[in-house]
């Protein structure tokens, strides 16, 4: 085997609209891939970006093509300021998530906005990006995209969960990698936060002084999303068609609906858990937890008391940037013509290797 080693920087911009996350990463491969995180910084959306962006949701024809093009060379300048900050004289190509705003694969489509056109011009880099649109051509679900990193730099473990705007959870079935979204999570803890001028409710607080309110959660549970098979995905549209007016029905104080919702999302995640690990002894599977939703403690405690493993937190910077270093990887793949989409997670018609690259 080639060994061989790349610099990349990922970008990742997650639907709870918190911010963009960068990391500058080496990786290497010699008998399997390592990587190592060199640099790394998350930035919070300004107020007048996070406005944008939730407002893009209801974009269509020019608009979106604006701010298209405008995310694009605001991720620039991000990527720029990151490159001087950090002093980067070496680096192979940008690997950019973008910021999803429509994603309907049934429908046959998805959109992740930030141009990697104009990302590509203004750095004046490779820029390999758009990574989800050709497995939803293939009749994928354009969605998780993670679990090949999974697979390949995060072996050590039986299932990663990603707590982010959704929950996710990747694991091995024999020889197929399995994935896929489980419930929405921060994205709509974070809509009733909000409500009331916090952006989340630190390490669940709020919702560990609430009480669960059992006809909204038998509600909730009763979602005909949760008896799919998979492969299945989530998106924005999701939350406000479905989950939002659900809640809303309810009138109770916020924090019982984050209580609630809370303890909806920990039966979710631990359910598909143990239904995966039938049989097996409690603390012999390790489950890995990252995205923000693992410095919520209260929900942790919660999937911790339902779920029949070992839920293990890793260190900070896996935590906050591991999405990020996988979409850095899947430029890696892509960039060596290898798969980084597999077909027995996203149901496209065959494993491929999806990203667009513009030379710079």
């Amino acid at each position: 085997m080639v060994n061989k080693n790349w610099h990349v920087i990922g970008l990742m911009s997650g639907t709870s609209l918190d911010g963009v996350d960068l990391v500058y990463v080496k990786f290497s491969l010699n008998q399997g891939y390592t990587f190592e995180v060199l640099k790394k910084k998350s930035i919070v959306y300004s107020e007048l970006w996070k406005n944008k962006l939730q407002e893009a949701f209801g974009y269509a024809g020019e608009q979106l093509t604006k701010i298209d093009s405008d995310y694009g060379n605001f991720l620039g300048h991000l990527v720029l300021n990151f490159i001087a900050e950090n002093e980067i004289e070496e680096l192979d190509f940008i690997a950019s998530h973008g910021h999803t705003i429509y994603h309907r694969p049934e429908q046959g489509f998805t959109l992740q906005i930030g141009s990697g056109a104009h990302l590509s011009a203004k750095c004046n880099c490779k820029v390999i990006c758009d990574f989800r649109t050709q497995d939803v051509a293939l009749g994928g679900q354009g969605a998780p995209l993670v679990p090949i990193g999974d697979l390949l730099l995060f072996k050590a473990y039986d299932f990663c969960l990603n707590l982010g705007g959704f929950a996710n959870i990747s694991y091995q079935d024999d020889e197929l990698r399995m994935a896929y979204d489980i419930c929405a999570t921060n994205i709509v803890l974070n809509h009733f936060t909000r409500k009331i001028g916090l952006e989340y409710d630190d390490k669940g607080v709020m919702a560990s002084k609430g009480e669960v309110d059992e006809d909204l959660l038998s509600a909730l549970d009763q979602l005909p999303f949760y008896d799919q098979e998979q492969p299945k995905s989530l998106g924005y549209e999701f939350v406000i068609e479905v989950v939002l007016p659900i809640i809303e029905r309810f009138t109770i104080s916020t924090e019982d609906i984050l209580r609630t919702y809370v303890e909806h999302s920990a039966r979710q995640i631990a359910a598909v858990i143990n239904k995966v690990i039938e049989n097996k002894e409690k603390n012999k599977t390790r489950v890995l937890v990252t995205g923000g939703g693992a410095f919520n403690t209260f929900m942790i405690d919660r999937i911790s008391s339902l779920a029949e493993a070992e839920i293990v937190i890793p260190s900070t910077e896996i935590i906050e940037f591991k999405e990020a270093i996988i979409f850095a990887f899947l430029g890696v793949l892509k960039d060596m013509g290898e798969v980084n989409c597999l077909k027995s997670v996203t149901g496209a018609y065959r494993d491929h290797s999806s990203g667009v690259i513009y030379n710079g």
